[in-house]
């Protein structure tokens, strides 16, 4: 699947099925990492249907994401279809980027970093917020099992098999936080867990 065709089929349930994923908890895990970012004017890097707009309070946002159906559903302003390996604003022109359940999906974790890094100003700050499996070896292989199970059948109740599916395979895409955001264009300040078993994880970069 293409990053825009991931979730396209699901736009209006999107929402109430990360709610429910979450235990009510999504919102939560978003409000955690925007906490840390500065204000002005901040990209929502697959911001989607705009879930994440309350929370980023009195700031700027524009929203980029590949799915133009999600962002049908979106009532922010300022709304782009694009990807995160070629994003159309100009250098230095955000004071901040969140991201939110997006770097599983994206084609090149390596160039969304870099434009990430070319259109936030210096001293800028970058929110991630994904999922991913637990560390350690007995936790990963109890959530392993688990999200097996629970994804797919999930898929068949909102009617998007497909989706879900995907989404089991790709919490094993990527490497852990730590590792995967400790070389590049950004600097890794710091990394927390948070979810069952630490299934999901939140960073803080900062462009020097």
């Amino acid at each position: 699947m293409s990053n825009g065709d991931v979730f396209a089929d699901i736009a209006g349930k999107y929402d109430r099925i990360n709610t429910i994923l979450s235990l009510g908890r999504d919102g939560a895990w978003r409000r955690t990492a925007i906490s840390r970012l500065p204000s002005g004017r901040v990209l929502d890097l697959g911001g989607g249907t705009g879930a994440a707009n309350p929370d980023l309070g009195e700031r700027h946002v524009v929203v980029i994401d590949p799915a133009p159906e999600m962002l049908a559903r979106n009532a922010g302003a300022d709304r782009v279809v694009g990807v995160g390996e070629a994003l159309p604003f100009r250098d230095g022109s955000f004071d901040a980027v969140f991201s939110a359940y997006v770097f599983r999906n994206l084609d090149s974790v390596a160039g969304t970093l870099a434009e990430i890094a070319r259109v936030l100003r210096p001293g800028g700050k970058a929110g991630i917020v994904d999922l991913g499996r637990p560390r350690g070896p007995v936790a990963a292989r109890v959530h392993r099992a688990s999200s097996a199970v629970v994804l797919p059948l999930v898929g068949r109740l909102a009617g998007a098999p497909d989706e879900y599916r995907y989404l089991h395979h790709s919490l094993d895409k990527l490497p852990a936080p730590e590792e995967m955001f400790a070389a590049g264009p950004l600097v890794l300040e710091y990394t927390w867990r948070m979810g069952p078993l630490g299934f999901v994880y939140g960073a803080i970069l900062t462009k020097p």
